[in-house]
């Protein structure tokens, strides 16, 4: 899972990724990139798909793996 996740994610889907690690909601994804709600929803909902996530945790492990985030 590692590396090719990196190269199926969008900008914008690792951009969310990030951000949900750093326990932002949904509005203020949208605030901060000036989107809608219903965007970082679906972009979020993308994730999970692509990820094969079916949490939250699901989603931190799947960025730490793929040194999208650190710890």
């Amino acid at each position: 899972m590692t590396n090719k996740i990196v190269k199926v994610l969008t900008a914008r889907e690792t951009q969310i990724l990030k951000l949900i690690c750093q326990e932002k909601t949904n509005l203020e994804i949208a605030k901060k990139l000036k989107i809608s709600e219903y965007g970082v929803d679906y972009h979020r909902r993308n994730l999970y798909k692509k990820t094969g996530a079916k949490t939250i945790i699901g989603l931190f492990k799947v960025a730490i793996k793929n040194n999208i985030v650190k710890l």
